[in-house]
């Protein structure tokens, strides 16, 4: 390339980007506006439970979501004035247009030292539920002499609407100020991690843009819980793809005199690892499209979409503005120029020289030594509990939806706020509440009437009826799911009924039963897709299964470390269901990350000067950067636990350790000592194999 256009190139494509930074610089903070908090949209596609809300809005009955008022009394006992000020209360909220109907009447608890009410809101309230919950606890909050708590599913929405408020400025500020501050005490520099850092933020300003665009034209959904993975998913891509050909670019100044030279020779010889890597990720993000949940599938694009953006970053922007900076991108640890070949495994007496060294030296024992502790670890697998979060334990800390709960549980324990939907045909109407009524666990069931009165007349539209069943245990317990259960098989065999049961238990069971499939059919999908990429850059067989194999391991390890630390440290009694899943996918898929760096390097390595000094060189000249990636990657992840929802807590754990695990032991340790150890063989069935070693 001409002199003067190949100057002009980095030029042109940093313009480029200050353009894209300019234009969708504010995306990341409007995503939100275009996110939605409501679980209803967020349900299997096809279970019985989604259907039964279709039916509900055919019979114009849609549930809404209850708020639960609970009042203590200060002395210890309701009295009749205090339960006619509380009916009262309820009663004057009706005027505010997101109470549906009307609010049911105080009833005291068994004890007597409790009352509670529910009020039905609109499921489309939106982002106003945490304002209608504020007028409700106000309204609430004039009985004299008691305490009001606002326990429930829209308690519980006005929490997460709170929890997610902050995520584009508080989520943000942590990841990028933690990235920041690891890549200043590693590389010593102060241009570098700089540019690294604007590198991830324009690849985040173009994915978000990308994002809130498809979100707005209802191509896609999005929640606060994938807007948060999509923020730290890019950051860490684009840090890991930037470390990567920063590592590799300065690595070549030492051996050239000429900046753009060596940025041509750096993005050669790293251009395939980042393609793959990012394929590996993105297409494995995309396998959650065949998911029957719709966050997860609305995860696949999305994080799709922002792998692909911190590739573009990372393979223009990137690379012009090192080219463009040249040594001083260093400073003040700036490379030397070199003359002659250099050899990064023969260099220094560093740390990864020396664990070289040692994998050298005694391959079989130490890939055999850690695979008995990886092995042992996975063990512990199977106390993972991922029957889902209780509502309880839905935020980390004292929410006062939490409180509310616990309050709730103290003195009405039971579903009398949150029921079970039955759809029937009215023809069947009377059948089916008696089967209802019958069946074990549940407390009552009686019919919908038209005017929302108890013993009116039963409401009907087009043949349809609706029963509303009060299990006696917990909306969110495994006793109440299985009653729904019963119920299901009850009214399920009322002849000509097609009776249908719905809810909010049953919805949580659904997602359960839908979350269990999702672990059967796609973990395997991301295996093939990742195989076949492995195949074809590595152009063997052998190895490529190796890989597989070795970060299934890791996620395997990875869960029963967690398992032990949900239960005995974070002090979680479950697991969200979409958390295996989740931690699969990213633990895999970046687990792959890391051994498609270090073998790439091994294997133009070993096609110079054989297998052995391949594992050799690749390990040492990668296993500075990809290590430092795999700690800012950990470190982004582990930003997730700022916002205090269990989900992301459980999931910011499972990736942030099984990342590190991943890249001190299973990159560093197991995969080198197995390919020494097999040597020329591991190429299977490629030309490689039989290479001197």
């Amino acid at each position: 390339m001409p002199r003067t256009p190949r100057r002009l190139l980095p030029v042109a494509l940093l313009l480029l980007w200050v353009a894209v930074g300019g234009l969708f610089g504010p995306y990341p903070g409007k995503l939100s506006e275009v996110a939605t908090n409501e679980q209803s949209a967020f349900l299997p596609q096809n279970a019985e439970s989604t259907r039964v809300l279709d039916a509900q809005e055919r019979l114009r009955t849609d549930e809404g979501i209850p708020a639960i008022v609970v009042w203590t009394a200060d002395d210890g006992s309701v009295s009749a004035q205090q339960r006619q000020a509380a009916t009262t209360a309820l009663s004057g909220v009706t005027d505010e247009p997101a109470v549906q109907g009307e609010a049911s009447p105080a009833v005291p608890s068994e004890d007597r030292e409790a009352m509670r009410g529910v009020v039905q809101l609109d499921s489309a309230v939106g982002e106003r539920v945490g304002e209608v919950v504020g007028t409700l606890r106000e309204a609430a909050g004039t009985v004299p002499d008691t305490t009001v708590h606002i326990a429930g599913p829209a308690a519980t929405q006005a929490d997460l609407t709170d929890a997610f408020a902050g995520i584009d400025g508080l989520l943000l500020s942590v990841a990028l100020g933690v990235v920041l501050l690891i890549l200043l005490l590693v590389y010593r520099s102060v241009l570098l991690p700089l540019t690294v850092i604007l590198a991830a933020v324009l690849a985040l300003a173009l994915a978000t843009a990308v994002v809130y665009t498809l979100a707005d034209h209802d191509v896609l959904r999005v929640d606060g819980q994938v807007q948060g993975i999509l923020f730290i998913l890019v950051i860490g891509a684009a840090t890991d793809y930037a470390l990567l050909i920063s590592a590799r670019f300065k690595e070549e100044l030492a051996g050239h005199g000429d900046r753009f030279a060596a940025m041509t020779a750096a993005l050669r010889r790293s251009f395939g690892a980042v393609v793959a890597s990012g394929a590996t990720v993105g297409l494995g993000l995309l396998a959650l499209l065949l998911s029957d949940l719709s966050n997860n599938r609305a995860l696949g694009p999305v994080g799709a979409i922002g792998i692909v953006c911190a590739m573009l970053s990372a393979l223009t922007f990137l690379p012009a503005a090192l080219t463009l900076l040249g040594r001083a991108a260093y400073w003040p640890a700036r490379p030397k120029e070199t003359t002659g070949p250099t050899d990064p495994g023969t260099r220094g007496r560093g740390v990864w020289p020396r664990v070289a060294g040692a994998v050298d030296r005694a391959p079989r024992r130490i890939w055999a030594g850690t695979l008995v502790v990886l092995a042992a670890c996975s063990a512990l697998a199977t106390g993972l509990n991922a029957q889902g979060v209780p509502l309880s334990e839905t935020f980390i800390n004292d929410t006062p939806s939490v409180s509310a709960q616990q309050v709730l549980d103290e003195h009405f324990p039971g579903s009398s706020g949150n029921p079970a939907v039955i759809v029937t045909d009215a023809d069947r109407l009377r059948e089916v509440t008696r089967v209802a009524r019958t069946t074990e666990g549940v407390a009552d069931a009686a019919p919908v009437t038209a005017s929302g009165r108890p013993g009116g007349a039963p409401l009907t539209e087009d043949g349809q009826a609706l029963v509303r069943a009060t299990p006696t245990a917990a909306a969110d317990s495994e006793a109440a799911m299985e009653t729904v259960q019963r119920l299901r098989d009850g009214v399920h065999a009322v002849p000509g009924a097609d009776a249908l049961v719905g809810g909010y238990t049953a919805q949580q069971y659904d997602i359960q039963q839908a979350a269990e499939r999702d672990r059967q059919i796609i973990p395997p999908v991301v295996l093939a897709i990742i195989l076949v990429i492995l195949v074809v850059l590595l152009r063997a067989l052998l190895l490529p299964l190796l890989l597989v194999a070795t970060v299934a391991l890791n996620f395997t390890a990875t869960v029963g470390v967690a398992a032990l630390a949900f239960e005995h440290v974070f002090g979680f009694s479950g697991t969200d269901p979409s958390v295996p899943l989740y931690g699969f996918v990213f633990l895999v898929a970046l687990g792959v990350d890391y051994n498609i760096f270090l073998m790439t390097r091994v294997r133009e390595e070993a096609r110079r000067s054989g297998t052995r000094r391949g594992v050799l060189t690749g390990l040492s000249a990668t296993g500075g950067v990809i290590t430092s990636a795999g700690v800012v990657l950990a470190a982004t992840f582990a930003a997730l636990a700022v916002l205090p929802l269990a989900f992301l807590v459980q999931i910011a754990f499972i990736v942030a350790f099984g990342v590190l695990l991943d890249t001190l032991v299973v990159r560093s340790l197991l995969v080198p000592a197995l390919v020494r150890d097999i040597g020329p063989q591991v190429w299977w069935p490629g030309a490689l194999r039989r290479s001197a070693d």
